[in-house]
């Protein structure tokens, strides 16, 4: 295995670990103003990723870094043609990043409710133009010889990648449901369970279109084999997870939304392998592992530093979620 297809592994495993954790993240937070009812309820769900929204992040900085480093051409061309979606989901993760911090400093309601708002918006908003930024990637967009977008923000915005962006925020509205059935006490619990059965078959109907719309609108994805058993197995475990949670097998509902997430994000990369961008002008300008990749000393280098920085971020990411395991009710000791 040389260097590039190495960086290329790497990449795909740092954004499963963004969209697994993000995922549940943007979940809760698309779901704060519909589950709770009051001050007090809303307050218990903003505490069950306050501890982890912002390292839950991180992944997502360390994604974007590596790609820089690994694959500076593939970066410049994605953000440069990507830029205004790009923008926009910055923009959300900032309002809900203030919104976090700044909604119980003020004991008014109206004050508290309008920040509410803003995490929703700031949860929805990235996670919608996440599905359709990787749609994109997958279905192709305009790219010339010399490595430049050549389309507009329109471009983007086709059937295909809309249907992407609403799969993602039924499937993350599905994974953060199941994850507050599992941090949530008493009656909270309780509708978050329901929460979870409400937007199962919306997911799964949701996912089924999806990778049907997939299986003919980008020809690499049944070319793939990888993408193929990776379809497979998110649809298994979809179709389990939701089976479970009906169940009251919430945990092991969880485990299955997980491994739904982190195989729709295998799906994407193979589908793109060895490929980081399709071209939709001509095949011969897609970016590849090679010809957007920085040089063999600089892979080789930051191969060494993910070796010995990686494994201390999975440990304190892991120290944290056992620190603030314990459930919470409306009665618990609130940060948020």
């Amino acid at each position: 295995m040389d260097l590039n297809i190495l960086w290329f592994i790497l990449i795909t495993v740092l954004f499963i670990g963004y969209f697994f954790l993000e995922g549940f993240d943007y979940g809760v937070g698309m779901l704060l103003p519909f589950m709770g009812k009051d001050d007090a309820e809303r307050r218990a769900i903003i505490n069950t990723i306050g501890p982890h929204w912002d390292g839950n992040e991180v992944w997502l900085l360390t994604a974007g870094g590596a790609s820089f480093a690994a694959f500076p051409n593939f970066y410049a061309t994605l953000f440069s043609g990507f830029y205004l979606p790009l923008f926009l989901m910055l923009l959300g993760l900032i309002v809900r990043a203030v919104a976090f911090e700044y909604r119980s400093k003020e004991d008014s309601l109206k004050w508290r409710y309008n920040w509410d708002w803003m995490i929703f918006l700031g949860s929805f908003i990235p996670a919608f133009l996440w599905g359709v930024a990787v749609s994109n990637l997958l279905i192709g967009v305009p790219i010339d010889s010399t490595m430049t977008y050549t389309g507009g923000f329109f471009n983007l915005l086709n059937p295909y990648a809309l249907v992407g962006g609403i799969t993602f925020v039924v499937l993350f509205l599905f994974h953060g449901s199941l994850f507050l059935s599992l941090k949530l006490g008493g009656e909270m619990m309780d509708k978050a369970k329901e929460s979870a059965n409400k937007y199962w078959i919306p997911a799964v109907v949701m996912a089924v279109i999806f990778v049907v719309y997939t299986y003919f609108a980008v020809p690499s994805f049944s070319a793939s084999a990888v993408a193929l058993i990776s379809a497979l197995i998110a649809a298994v475990a979809l179709i389990l997870a939701g089976i479970y949670a009906k169940g009251g097998k919430m945990g092991l509902g969880f485990i299955m939304s997980s491994l739904t997430v982190v195989f729709v994000t295998i799906l994407a990369f193979a589908t793109l392998y060895p490929n980081l961008m399709f071209s939709s002008t001509d095949p011969a300008n897609n970016l590849t592992i090679y010809n957007a990749s920085a040089s063999p000393y600089t892979l080789t280098v930051m191969s060494y530093v993910a070796l010995i920085l990686v494994p201390f971020v999975l440990v304190y990411q892991a120290w944290s979620y056992i620190i603030f395991k314990k459930r919470i009710t409306k009665d618990s000791e609130m940060t948020y």
